[in-house]
Protein backbone atom coordinates (compact mmCIF):
# COMPACT_ATOMS: atom_id res chain seq x y z
CA UNK A 1 0.00 0.00 0.00
CA UNK A 2 1.31 3.42 -0.92
CA UNK A 3 2.81 5.69 1.72
CA UNK A 4 0.49 8.42 0.38
CA UNK A 5 -2.58 6.31 1.14
CA UNK A 6 -5.57 7.11 3.36
CA UNK A 7 -7.47 9.57 1.14
CA UNK A 8 -11.10 10.37 1.68
CA UNK A 9 -12.93 8.14 -0.78
CA UNK A 10 -14.55 10.21 -3.50
CA UNK A 11 -14.97 7.56 -6.17
CA UNK A 12 -18.72 7.00 -6.43
CA UNK A 13 -18.49 3.26 -7.08
CA UNK A 14 -16.36 2.70 -3.98
CA UNK A 15 -18.52 5.01 -1.91
CA UNK A 16 -21.52 2.81 -2.74
CA UNK A 17 -19.86 -0.26 -1.21
CA UNK A 18 -20.45 -1.57 2.30
CA UNK A 19 -17.71 -0.40 4.65
CA UNK A 20 -16.06 -3.84 4.86
CA UNK A 21 -15.80 -4.26 1.10
CA UNK A 22 -14.65 -0.69 0.59
CA UNK A 23 -11.85 -1.19 3.08
CA UNK A 24 -10.73 -4.32 1.27
CA UNK A 25 -10.51 -2.47 -2.04
CA UNK A 26 -8.64 0.41 -0.48
CA UNK A 27 -6.21 -1.93 1.29
CA UNK A 28 -5.38 -3.53 -2.08
CA UNK A 29 -4.94 -0.13 -3.75
CA UNK A 30 -2.26 2.48 -4.05
CA UNK A 31 -2.78 6.16 -4.69
CA UNK A 32 -1.33 7.27 -8.02
CA UNK A 33 -1.20 10.53 -9.90
CA UNK A 34 -3.07 10.78 -13.18
CA UNK A 35 -0.70 12.75 -15.39
CA UNK A 36 -2.20 14.62 -18.34
CA UNK A 37 -1.41 12.91 -21.64
CA UNK A 38 -0.50 9.53 -20.12
CA UNK A 39 -1.78 6.43 -21.90
CA UNK A 40 -3.00 3.99 -19.25
CA UNK A 41 -3.79 1.13 -21.61
CA UNK A 42 -3.97 0.38 -25.33
CA UNK A 43 -6.39 -1.67 -27.35
CA UNK A 44 -5.68 -5.42 -27.28
CA UNK A 45 -2.82 -4.94 -24.80
CA UNK A 46 -2.90 -6.68 -21.43
CA UNK A 47 -4.54 -4.78 -18.59
CA UNK A 48 -2.09 -4.53 -15.72
CA UNK A 49 -4.23 -2.41 -13.39
CA UNK A 50 -7.74 -1.25 -12.62
CA UNK A 51 -8.19 2.45 -11.83
CA UNK A 52 -10.78 4.15 -9.65
CA UNK A 53 -10.38 7.90 -10.35
CA UNK A 54 -10.80 10.31 -7.45
CA UNK A 55 -10.08 13.50 -9.34
CA UNK A 56 -9.31 14.10 -13.01
CA UNK A 57 -10.67 12.06 -15.89
CA UNK A 58 -9.75 9.49 -18.51
CA UNK A 59 -10.97 9.29 -22.11
CA UNK A 60 -11.78 6.13 -24.03
CA UNK A 61 -10.36 6.64 -27.52
CA UNK A 62 -11.28 4.72 -30.66
CA UNK A 63 -8.40 4.66 -33.14
CA UNK A 64 -8.88 4.19 -36.88
CA UNK A 65 -5.96 4.18 -39.32
CA UNK A 66 -5.04 7.60 -40.73
CA UNK A 67 -7.59 9.41 -38.56
CA UNK A 68 -7.25 11.27 -35.25
CA UNK A 69 -8.40 9.30 -32.21
CA UNK A 70 -12.10 9.81 -31.43
CA UNK A 71 -13.33 10.03 -27.87
CA UNK A 72 -16.28 7.70 -27.29
CA UNK A 73 -16.41 7.74 -23.50
CA UNK A 74 -15.13 9.46 -20.38
CA UNK A 75 -14.29 8.08 -16.94
CA UNK A 76 -14.10 10.23 -13.84
CA UNK A 77 -14.85 9.65 -10.19
CA UNK A 78 -18.20 8.15 -11.15
CA UNK A 79 -16.54 5.11 -12.68
CA UNK A 80 -13.66 2.71 -13.18
CA UNK A 81 -11.11 1.81 -15.81
CA UNK A 82 -10.59 -1.94 -16.19
CA UNK A 83 -14.09 -3.40 -16.40
CA UNK A 84 -12.91 -6.00 -18.92
CA UNK A 85 -11.52 -7.96 -15.97
CA UNK A 86 -15.08 -8.71 -14.86
CA UNK A 87 -15.60 -10.61 -18.11
CA UNK A 88 -12.41 -12.65 -17.74
CA UNK A 89 -10.87 -10.56 -20.55
CA UNK A 90 -7.42 -9.28 -19.68
CA UNK A 91 -6.98 -6.90 -22.62
CA UNK A 92 -8.27 -3.37 -23.11
CA UNK A 93 -11.08 -2.73 -25.64
CA UNK A 94 -9.78 0.75 -26.54
CA UNK A 95 -7.02 3.18 -25.73
CA UNK A 96 -7.39 5.03 -22.43
CA UNK A 97 -5.74 8.45 -22.13
CA UNK A 98 -5.59 10.82 -19.16
CA UNK A 99 -7.28 14.02 -20.34
CA UNK A 100 -7.65 15.68 -16.95
CA UNK A 101 -4.87 15.49 -14.35
CA UNK A 102 -5.80 14.21 -10.90
CA UNK A 103 -5.44 11.11 -8.80
CA UNK A 104 -6.79 7.56 -8.67
CA UNK A 105 -6.72 4.40 -6.64
CA UNK A 106 -4.87 1.77 -8.68
CA UNK A 107 -5.37 -1.95 -8.10
CA UNK A 108 -3.06 -4.58 -9.69
CA UNK A 109 -4.79 -7.05 -11.99
CA UNK A 110 -4.32 -10.11 -9.75
CA UNK A 111 -5.57 -8.23 -6.67
CA UNK A 112 -8.59 -6.93 -8.59
CA UNK A 113 -9.54 -10.43 -9.69
CA UNK A 114 -9.34 -11.63 -6.09
CA UNK A 115 -11.46 -8.71 -4.92
CA UNK A 116 -14.11 -9.63 -7.46
CA UNK A 117 -14.13 -13.18 -6.13
CA UNK A 118 -14.34 -12.21 -2.47
CA UNK A 119 -16.70 -9.21 -2.57
CA UNK A 120 -20.16 -9.81 -4.06
CA UNK A 121 -21.43 -6.25 -3.72
CA UNK A 122 -18.38 -4.89 -5.54
CA UNK A 123 -18.97 -7.37 -8.36
CA UNK A 124 -22.67 -6.48 -8.55
CA UNK A 125 -22.01 -2.74 -8.67
CA UNK A 126 -19.32 -3.08 -11.33
CA UNK A 127 -21.53 -5.31 -13.47
CA UNK A 128 -24.23 -2.65 -13.34
CA UNK A 129 -21.65 0.02 -14.12
CA UNK A 130 -20.58 -1.98 -17.18
CA UNK A 131 -24.19 -1.98 -18.33
CA UNK A 132 -24.28 1.80 -17.99
CA UNK A 133 -21.02 2.15 -19.94
CA UNK A 134 -22.50 0.12 -22.79
CA UNK A 135 -25.59 2.35 -22.81
CA UNK A 136 -23.43 5.45 -22.80
CA UNK A 137 -21.35 4.24 -25.74
CA UNK A 138 -24.54 3.64 -27.73
CA UNK A 139 -25.84 7.08 -26.76
CA UNK A 140 -22.54 8.67 -27.81
CA UNK A 141 -22.79 7.11 -31.28
CA UNK A 142 -26.33 8.41 -31.75
CA UNK A 143 -25.29 11.82 -30.45
CA UNK A 144 -22.46 12.09 -32.98
CA UNK A 145 -24.82 11.22 -35.82
CA UNK A 146 -27.88 13.30 -35.00
CA UNK A 147 -27.04 16.29 -32.81
CA UNK A 148 -25.60 19.68 -33.70
CA UNK A 149 -21.98 20.42 -32.84
CA UNK A 150 -22.85 23.30 -30.51
CA UNK A 151 -25.10 21.05 -28.40
CA UNK A 152 -22.50 18.27 -28.41
CA UNK A 153 -19.80 20.70 -27.31
CA UNK A 154 -21.99 21.92 -24.45
CA UNK A 155 -22.54 18.31 -23.38
CA UNK A 156 -18.80 17.58 -23.52
CA UNK A 157 -18.01 20.65 -21.43
CA UNK A 158 -20.56 19.62 -18.81
CA UNK A 159 -19.13 16.10 -18.66
CA UNK A 160 -15.65 17.56 -18.26
CA UNK A 161 -16.84 19.94 -15.56
CA UNK A 162 -18.40 17.06 -13.61
CA UNK A 163 -15.14 15.11 -13.58
CA UNK A 164 -12.53 17.86 -13.38
CA UNK A 165 -14.20 19.59 -10.40
CA UNK A 166 -12.90 22.89 -11.73
CA UNK A 167 -14.31 25.83 -13.69
CA UNK A 168 -11.20 26.27 -15.87
CA UNK A 169 -9.85 23.86 -18.50
CA UNK A 170 -7.16 24.18 -21.13
CA UNK A 171 -8.49 22.69 -24.35
CA UNK A 172 -7.34 23.75 -27.79
CA UNK A 173 -9.69 23.91 -30.76
CA UNK A 174 -7.78 21.07 -32.40
CA UNK A 175 -8.10 18.90 -29.31
CA UNK A 176 -11.84 19.52 -29.11
CA UNK A 177 -12.20 18.84 -32.82
CA UNK A 178 -10.44 15.49 -32.43
CA UNK A 179 -12.56 14.55 -29.40
CA UNK A 180 -15.81 15.45 -31.17
CA UNK A 181 -14.78 14.04 -34.55
CA UNK A 182 -15.33 17.29 -36.46
CA UNK A 183 -13.28 19.93 -38.26
CA UNK A 184 -11.45 22.55 -36.20
CA UNK A 185 -13.42 25.32 -37.89
CA UNK A 186 -16.66 23.75 -36.67
CA UNK A 187 -15.44 23.81 -33.08
CA UNK A 188 -14.37 27.44 -33.49
CA UNK A 189 -17.88 28.38 -34.56
CA UNK A 190 -19.56 26.33 -31.82
CA UNK A 191 -17.30 27.67 -29.06
CA UNK A 192 -17.80 31.20 -30.37
CA UNK A 193 -21.57 30.77 -30.24
CA UNK A 194 -21.44 29.55 -26.63
CA UNK A 195 -19.21 32.47 -25.72
CA UNK A 196 -21.51 35.00 -27.41
CA UNK A 197 -24.36 33.65 -25.28
CA UNK A 198 -22.29 34.25 -22.14
CA UNK A 199 -22.01 30.56 -21.24
CA UNK A 200 -18.23 30.20 -21.47
CA UNK A 201 -15.17 32.36 -21.90
CA UNK A 202 -12.65 31.00 -24.38
CA UNK A 203 -9.22 32.46 -25.13
CA UNK A 204 -6.20 30.66 -26.59
CA UNK A 205 -7.30 27.28 -25.34
CA UNK A 206 -8.34 28.43 -21.86
CA UNK A 207 -12.01 27.72 -21.21
CA UNK A 208 -13.84 29.19 -18.23
CA UNK A 209 -17.30 27.95 -17.32
CA UNK A 210 -19.49 31.03 -16.88
CA UNK A 211 -22.99 29.55 -16.74
CA UNK A 212 -23.50 25.87 -16.05
CA UNK A 213 -27.25 26.44 -16.11
CA UNK A 214 -26.94 27.96 -19.56
CA UNK A 215 -24.89 25.02 -20.81
CA UNK A 216 -27.54 22.65 -19.48
CA UNK A 217 -30.08 24.44 -21.64
CA UNK A 218 -27.74 24.47 -24.63
CA UNK A 219 -26.66 20.82 -24.56
CA UNK A 220 -28.45 17.92 -26.20
CA UNK A 221 -30.64 15.46 -24.31
CA UNK A 222 -27.81 12.92 -24.13
CA UNK A 223 -26.26 14.52 -21.05
CA UNK A 224 -29.41 14.10 -18.95
CA UNK A 225 -29.92 10.58 -20.29
CA UNK A 226 -26.44 9.51 -19.23
CA UNK A 227 -26.83 10.98 -15.75
CA UNK A 228 -30.18 9.24 -15.33
CA UNK A 229 -28.77 5.89 -16.48
CA UNK A 230 -25.94 6.09 -13.97
CA UNK A 231 -28.27 7.04 -11.12
CA UNK A 232 -30.77 4.31 -12.04
CA UNK A 233 -28.43 1.36 -12.42
CA UNK A 234 -25.40 2.13 -10.26
CA UNK A 235 -26.95 3.93 -7.30
CA UNK A 236 -30.25 2.08 -7.14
Amino acid sequence: MSQFFAPRVTNQLLSALPVVERRRVMAASEMVELVFGTTLCERDQALQFAYFPLRGFISWLAVVDNHPALEVGMIGNEGMLGCSLLLDVDSAPMNALVQGAGSALRVPRAAMLQLLTDNPTLTRILHRYMHVVGMQLSQAIACMCFHEIEARLARWLLMTHDRAHADHFFLTHQFLADMLGVRRSAVTLAAGALQERGLIHYNRGDIEMISRHGLLNACCECYAVQLADHARYVHC
